[in-house]
């Protein structure tokens, strides 16, 4: 009765467990299913669709075989779809408004792109057609795909629901073993009072087991003994702290699993445009037979890749970090070579330390879009770095545009994390995603801070501690 009354509570506890993880596997699957679906139409929707009609409108006479064989209103018709079921299937209030706002911004589009084809169809309405395009398709098209990049970034933050919930369970879970080996532990030492001193000593070893599995340490078993009924305890107790080992191995894997999904997320943010710009550039190059260029420029965006990569881990090493950057530069030089210049100081001693992934590339990257871009004439960027009391401080520093006063104060306040992230300000999210970054892998006294005088300068500087990681 008393070996009953112990096995009943671990085998609820292991059935909720299996619950649990159901629950939480069912749930992961289709958060990331809903961003795969999501992230297809994220990149090459809008540069499909906008390079159709601008074929239906510039060719009006043969717009009808184009039409054909690759119809703006089907592929149209295809992300409705894939939107309706994802809005069929969602739960939260906020996500079927994101996803309804998807859905509406398709339906106009469709209605544009409409009155597009037929009027592509008479003649003397290719100004106007030329002038819907750029005002109506390029316009919806952007939206749209700015509307899915916030649906993506919301199931995003679900991911992160969903680690903390599953964390929770895992802690109450624990709470309860330890109660149920605790009541385990009394009812064996009533017990072991009236029994034989034979059978007290392998109780005690039962009971020094279960100490140890209540502290955490699934490896315990409790040895076999000759009592036909204290080895049937013995066996089932030894099953039972199996399963729970490995139901809280499988709930480590799959919080590692969901870290390393967010990573991919966050690599997936690098803007797809610096790509296809660097992609064409080669392309040109090759078609003008400059083949030591296209090797170069090849080489170093290979490098760049190979480092934003790297094998999947959050650290690197300074002198990894230096090599990412540069690379970008040496690709953004070829391209802005009559606007850009730059340098890069960081010394060889600071080589080894490690350095949380992309955290100087968005910020160099940011100098070059925010800063150099918005001047006239010839920029300069500077990344240098140095050590000071057990810190290791590095400076993006940039002579474009500056920042006005109200500015410069707004975008300090929204790094501070004082203020709500505007995903539509590419400048501010960009220095607001390194920040918080930093306080979450190195803790709130690191991080970033921002100085500039308008029309003259910017300088971001980032802290971080100079430790070797064990």
């Amino acid at each position: 009765m008393l070996l009953v009354i112990c096995l009943v509570p671990l085998t609820v506890l292991i059935l909720y467990l299996v619950v649990i993880m159901q629950q939480f596997s069912g749930r992961y699957d289709e958060v990331v299913e809903n961003i795969t679906k999501a992230n297809a139409y994220n990149i090459d929707f809008k540069d499909d669709l906008d390079y159709q009609m601008y074929i239906i409108v510039a060719n009006s006479e043969r717009a009808d075989e184009l039409i054909d064989t690759e119809e703006p209103r089907r592929m149209i018709e295809e992300a409705r779809e894939v939107f309706q079921g994802l809005y069929e299937s969602a739960d939260a209030e906020y996500g079927k408004q994101r996803l309804n706002r998807i859905l509406k911004s398709l339906n106009i589009l469709e209605d544009r792109v409409i009155e597009i084809e037929t009027d592509a169809k008479v003649s003397g309405f290719y100004d106007k057609n030329m002038e819907r395009l750029d005002l109506d398709i390029r316009v919806l098209t952007e939206l749209i795909q700015e509307q899915i990049q916030e649906y993506i970034y919301y199931e995003t933050t679900n991911l992160e629901v969903l680690r903390e919930g599953i964390r929770s369970d895992v802690d109450r879970t624990l709470r309860m073993t330890s109660i149920i080996f605790l009541l385990i532990l009394v009812s064996a030492f009533l017990i072991s009072q009236k029994l034989m001193q034979g059978i007290m000593v392998p109780i005690g070893r039962l009971c020094e087991v279960t100490r140890k599995a209540a502290g955490g340490d699934f490896t315990v078993r409790a040895k076999e003994d000759n009592s036909a009924e204290l080895s049937v305890l013995n066996s089932s107790f030894n099953s039972m702290i199996e399963k729970i080992g490995n139901l809280v191995e499988d709930i480590r894997v799959e919080q590692l699993n969901l870290r390393a999904t967010e990573l991919k997320l966050l690599q997936a943010q690098i803007n797809p445009h610096f790509l296809y710009n660097t992609l064409d550039t080669i392309i040109w190059l090759a078609e003008a037979g400059k083949k030591d260029d296209v090797v170069m420029m090849v080489t170093t965006l290979s490098d760049f890749f190979r480092t934003t990569l790297s094998k999947g881990r959050d650290y690197i090493s300074v002198r990894e970090e230096e090599a990412h950057i540069r690379s970008y530069l040496q690709i953004q030089q070829f391209r802005y070579r009559d606007i850009l210049e730059y340098s890069i100081d960081i010394p060889e001693e600071l080589y080894e330390y490690p350095i949380l992934k992309l955290t100087l590339q968005p910020l160099v990257e940011n100098a070059l879009y925010h800063g150099i871009k918005n001047k006239r004439g010839l920029g300069h960027i500077r990344v240098s770095g140095e050590k000071q009391e057990g810190s290791l401080i590095f400076r993006v520093w940039d002579d474009g545009r500056g920042m006005e006063s109200d500015r410069l104060e707004k975008v300090r306040r929204l790094i501070g994390g004082e203020e709500e992230v505007d995903r539509s300000d590419p400048s501010g999210f960009g220095l607001f995603n390194v920040a918080q970054r930093l306080r979450l892998n190195y803790g709130a006294q690191y991080g970033i801070s921002l100085e500039s005088v308008y029309g003259e300068w910017t300088e971001v500087t980032v802290v971080i501690p100079a430790v070797f990681q064990k």
